[in-house]
């Protein structure tokens, strides 16, 4: 619009940071502007281009424009544009503000022409500018529009009862969450699991109930709300370990558990007639071995250790196996297990129940004086657990020497004569306290220490003894399968060892030498152990690795072709270390953090504490063992002391959520105090 249009009294529309506002033209300014009042008397400085509207008639004063838009107002109804719309949709012509009020109102007077123009400047459905006319919008594009408006108006409202639902939850009332809010709770909780990502969606949120803007306030929100309890396992959620079976790996479990498949293995060596026990602690589920011994002519024996069979039930590359390959193992938290199979499964038909007759596979074993191997055997078997003993029952019947149950007796004689082959060749033993960290429904936290016991070793060393086993058959039939291995750790000089305080501190110098063990297809020593070949075939239940193992031995008894070959066999075993390592990382980080959260709730308390090793010695920061715990946590010593000095302590800080742990040394009459 030119300047020339412009002149004193003339009722113009122009825009003020984006708002259209009336004002009447005053006078020019210079040469370009104009100076224009609004209906408060301000003065604007505009130029003719900013003119969007120019009302008919007048002159005008700004005392008018009060009067004026009283007088629009009435006729402002969006809705009756959709009618004229409807009119003009079909030749497609133009329209302008003044053609738009003889369509709607039959008149073309000042207020109604500018009624039109608010309409069409306003208006998002039905027209679109086109130089100074409005040109009608196709059906299709209103159609379309109509429905994006319909989506964000739904959007809108869904946004606006998210936010209601949860004040209703911050203010502790019960809430049915909508699927559309669990988006927005899952952008915060990306938010505190993958801090370093952009979140500005779950930023918006937090802004909006007037929070600060950072990972730690999403989680007290989150916690607030309910959605998450207080010590949700952040190590868990930020893996790739899933909590869940997919639908289709239950709908496979179920089957199985209402009509098995068909056994492969149809020639099952028949041992229900031996006296098998089942041996671990009380509350372990997946019952994964068991153990005989069958008395032979000549006063021989030969052991028999029963391992569990699942893939009776499992079949290379189905659903099953893929789901348990993606786990790689079973997942021990102190707030319970979460299994490599569908539970029903895992401690169903998958585990040696005590008094059913299950399916194994069976190593027989007879020893050499010097518990070196004799001869053996592997067999697809039947077998029928008689007993399902306790560590604890097994303990006393070897202390009390039962006669009634002589077989127990011959197991742990075994199992030291086994000890003693596996030093001579080498083996390298390393005790140091651990503890059991379990969580109860309740929220209790029991810390129980683990301590080395003759029914505990007696089982390790029957696990580790068919472990040897089946690397020989492996090796023996070049069975491509995951072996363990471990390479000779470079020990200190014995008189660098000797210096040091027997017990803990030496077997921590002693752990800090020794190599990560190794998977291969390819039979290697296995140093600690003092093996020449070792593969674990003990867990199948529970570690997938052994699962492989079991597969591959099986199909050779058979005679069938292997399920792996060593190519294949080399994939999943870097596939699935990874997958285990992971897993072994949260498992290792969720103990800490509710050992952590043990000390917190303890506070008071008084701890025996002894210096395992120097961390920074020159900053006095060391690692100290909890020896009523077996947890081993850094202290920052206000003084030098020796390895090996005991000492008490008490906790100052323990924040479990950021891994912080402070303690403080306390003096002999405080000691005295606290157990008082």
């Amino acid at each position: 619009m030119e300047k020339g249009t412009l002149s004193k009294g003339k009722l113009v529309e122009f825009r003020l940071q984006g708002e259209r506002r009336l004002a009447v033209v005053d006078r020019p300014d210079g040469k370009k502007d104009w100076i224009v009042i609004d209906q408060g008397g301000q003065a604007h400085k505009i130029r003719p281009q900013r003119v969007e509207f120019e009302v008919t008639g007048g002159p005008y004063q700004p005392s008018d424009i009060a009067n004026f838009l009283q007088q629009v107002q009435p006729f402002i109804d969006p809705s009756s544009l959709e009618v004229a719309w409807e009119l003009l949709v079909e030749e497609g012509t133009p329209v302008t503000p003044s053609e738009m009020a003889l369509l709607l109102f039959s008149e073309q007077s000042p207020v109604l022409c500018y009624v039109a123009h608010s309409l069409l400047c306003e208006d998002k459905i039905y027209f679109k500018k086109k130089g100074d006319s409005y040109e009608p919008r196709s059906a299709v594009q209103v159609e379309e529009i109509k429905h994006q408006l319909e989506v964000e108006e739904q959007r809108q409202r869904e946004k606006q009862g998210f936010f209601t639902r949860i004040q209703k939850a911050l203010a502790k009332e019960k809430v049915e969450w909508l699927d559309s809010d669990r988006t927005r709770l899952e952008a915060l909780e990306k938010f505190i699991l993958q801090p370093e990502q952009k979140h500005s969606s779950a930023q918006d949120i937090l802004n909006a109930v007037d929070r600060s803007q950072t990972p730690e306030a999403a989680l007290e929100l989150l916690i607030s709300l309910g959605w998450w309890s207080p010590h949700e396992n952040l190590f868990l959620r930020r893996s790739s370990y899933p909590v869940q079976f997919p639908k289709r790996v239950l709908e496979v479990a179920k089957s199985c558990l209402v009509s098995p498949p068909p056994d492969p293995d149809v020639k099952r060596l028949d041992l229900t007639h031996l006296k098998i026990y089942t041996i671990d602690d009380e509350s372990t589920q997946e019952i994964d071995d068991g153990l005989s011994v069958e008395f032979l002519d000549e006063g021989k024996i030969r052991l028999w250790i029963h391992i569990a069979d699942p893939s009776r039930l499992v079949t290379p590359g189905d659903e099953l196996d893929l789901e348990a390959r993606r786990r790689s193992t079973s997942l021990y938290l102190p707030t319970g297990m979460i299994s490599m199979f569908p539970p029903e499964l895992a401690t169903g038909p998958m585990s040696l129940v005590q008094g059913q007759v299950c399916p194994a596979l069976s190593f027989a074993v007879i020893l050499n004086d010097d518990g070196s191997v004799l001869d053996y055997s592997i067999h697809a078997s039947l077998v029928k657990p008689t007993y399902r003993l306790t560590y604890e029952d097994v303990d006393e019947m070897l202390q009390l020497d039962i006669k009634a149950e002589p077989e127990i007796g011959i197991l742990g004689s075994s199992a030291i004569r086994r000890v003693e082959w596996r030093k001579s060749q080498g083996s390298i033993n390393i005790s140091m306290p651990e503890s059991v960290i379990k969580v109860k429904e309740n929220d209790e936290i029991v810390v129980e220490l683990l301590y080395s016991s003759r029914s505990r070793q007696l089982v390790a060393e029957m696990m580790i003894l068919a472990g040897e086993v089946a690397g020989r058959y492996c090796q023996q039939h070049e069975l491509p399968v995951p072996f363990r291995g471990q390479p000779q750790p470079e020990l200190p000089p014995e008189e660098e060892l000797i210096v040091l305080p027997a017990g803990p501190v030496r077997s921590c110098a002693l752990r800090r030498c020794m190599p990560r063990s190794e998977l291969t297809t390819t039979p290697s020593r296995h140093a600690s152990l003092g093996l020449d070949v070792y593969t674990q075939v003990t867990s199948p239940i529970r570690r997938y690795t052994d699962l492989l193992t079991h597969f591959q031995v099986k199909a050779h008894l058979r005679g069938d072709p292997l399920p792996f070959s060593i190519e294949q066999m080399q994939e999943i075993i870097y596939s699935v270390a990874t997958s285990t390592s992971e897993a072994t990382s949260v498992e290792r980080q969720t103990n800490r953090y509710w050992g952590l959260e043990f000390l917190r709730r303890n506070g008071d308390q008084a701890w025996h504490a002894i210096l395992l090793r120097w961390l920074r010695e020159e900053e006095n920061l060391g690692l100290i063992l909890l020896e009523e715990l077996g947890l081993e946590l850094p202290h920052r010593f206000e003084r030098l002391i020796p390895l090996g000095q005991r000492f008490t302590v008490q906790v100052t800080r323990a924040d479990p959520h950021r891994d912080e742990i402070r303690f403080r040394e306390m003096l002999s009459h405080e000691i005295q105090s606290v157990i008082s």
